[in-house]
């Protein structure tokens, strides 16, 4: 029985997903052990949005877009790239890739609370369970001592906490704002206009910049699967998931990146993974499940 093209495509997708997503913070921390943080974000998001409208215009799609657009476009960029990209990247100075993966893994629990805060958006008992959870997972986290001991450890988690609030406020934004129809223009705009202003605030900061060719070859290719792989593939791959199947699978992201993000991690760069951290990520990820899932608790009839 032959295997449709769709369907390979789909698998193509959620393996890059799962595992190219994940494989991000391997590559960050590659970059940003010789890079300065915002440069290397800048640099990044720069280059892979002039691929985007390279690529968008061979296939004869439209760039323009409107005034407010640009702006809700430059918004969105600024808090997802911008400090929610930026920060992470700076946080993997002081954090192991794989620990800062599982931080990011309670996204969920941000925007849940934050919808809760700004919208009123009323919690389901599902998700309170998830809520509970997942404080007892980061607490269980961010409590070991070998990590609070360590300098620079507690100020690579609170940029981390940051940059999950700029993330969860820019996804409740996005989904109001009036932006490109293109997901592609949609990328590229948010990808140009952040990556502006990473460029800015690395000369702001006086990071020193420099050319690819006298980067060490390991993160020339870190920063070629940052550009290609991360910034491309991946999240085409998000957006062509979003279309073809349920939400809820594409979800499944959320448990997988931060698992792969350890071993990885643990294998190329000798990350240790404490007894303490894997209990918190399976506390933690189980909290992110009941946040996620749509089923709904209700009493089960006696007797029958």
């Amino acid at each position: 029985m032959s295997v449709s093209r769709k369907t390979v495509l789909i698998i193509l997708a959620f393996f890059a997903i799962y595992i190219i997503w994940g494989s991000t913070y391997l590559l960050n921390k590659i970059s940003v052990s010789q890079l300065p943080p915002f440069f290397l974000a800048s640099v990044r998001f720069l280059i892979a949005s002039m691929i985007i409208f390279i690529i968008a215009k061979s296939l004869g799609i439209s760039l323009s877009i409107s005034k407010k657009q640009l702006l809700n476009t430059t918004i969105a960029g600024f808090l997802f790239l911008t400090m929610g990209n930026g920060l992470a990247v700076l946080a993997l100075k002081y954090l192991d890739s794989g620990f800062a993966a599982l931080e990011i893994s309670a996204q969920p629990l941000v925007i849940l609370i934050m919808m809760r805060v700004f919208q009123g958006k009323p919690i389901k008992l599902m998700s309170y369970i998830g809520v509970v959870l997942g404080f007892i997972g980061i607490f269980l986290l961010v409590s070991q001592k070998e990590i609070i001991n360590k300098e620079g450890q507690i100020l690579g988690m609170i940029l981390i906490f940051v940059c999950m609030l700029s993330w969860a406020y820019a996804s409740i934004f996005v989904g109001k704002a009036d932006l490109p129809k293109n997901s592609f223009v949609n990328t590229g705009y948010q990808m140009l206009t952040g990556g502006i202003m990473l460029g800015i605030i690395s000369l702001v900061l006086n990071e020193s910049w420099s050319l690819p060719t006298t980067w060490h070859p390991e993160v020339q290719w870190a920063m070629i699967g940052l550009i290609v792989f991360g910034s491309i593939i991946a999240f085409t791959s998000f957006n062509y998931l979003l279309k073809e199947v349920s939400p809820e699978k594409v979800a499944t992201s959320t448990y997988v990146n931060p698992i792969i993000a350890l071993i990885l991690g643990w294998w190329v760069l000798n990350e240790h993974i404490s007894l303490q951290s894997i209990i918190a990520a399976v506390v933690l990820l189980t909290g992110v499940y009941f946040i996620n899932t749509k089923r709904v608790l209700k009493p089960r009839a006696i007797g029958r």
